[in-house]
C-alpha cells in the first residue's frame, strides 16, 4: 500500500491474501489490489472532507499536496472531533464491502 498519512490506521493485508488466493495472474492481482487502494483512499477523502467547511477543505487539501503527515494530522485533529476513529470506520466498512465482493466472485 502506497504510503499515505493514514497508512498507519489501516491494514489492507488480509484483503492482499484473499485476492492471493484467487485464480488470477499475479498482474491482475496487483490491478485489483491498486483499484482497491484507490477506492480506500478516495472513501478516506471523501470521508475526510465531508467534515470541513469549504475554507478548510481548502486547506486540507493544501496540506495534503504538501505531503506533510504531521501537519495533516495536525490539522485534522483541531477541525474534526475522533477523526482518526472515523477514518478506521470508514477503512473498515470499505473493507468488509470487499471482503463480500472476493467471496462472491470466489462463489
Amino acid at each position: 500500500m502506497k504510503n499515505h498519512f493514514y497508512t498507519h490506521l489501516i491494514d489492507t493485508s488480509t484483503l492482499s491474501l484473499e485476492l492471493g488466493d484467487m485464480e488470477i495472474s499475479r498482474e491482475e492481482r496487483l490491478h485489483l489490489i491498486s483499484i482497491m487502494e484507490s477506492t480506500l483512499h478516495h472513501a478516506i477523502l471523501d470521508a475526510i472532507l465531508s467534515e470541513l467547511s469549504e475554507e478548510d477543505k481548502k486547506a486540507f487539501l493544501n496540506h495534503l499536496a504538501e505531503d506533510d503527515n504531521e501537519k495533516i494530522w495536525d490539522f485534522l485533529n483541531g477541525k474534526i472531533d475522533n477523526i482518526e476513529e472515523k477514518v478506521k470506520k470508514t477503512a473498515d466498512d470499505l473493507k468488509k464491502e470487499l471482503h463480500r465482493d472476493i467471496k462472491e466472485t470466489k462463489e
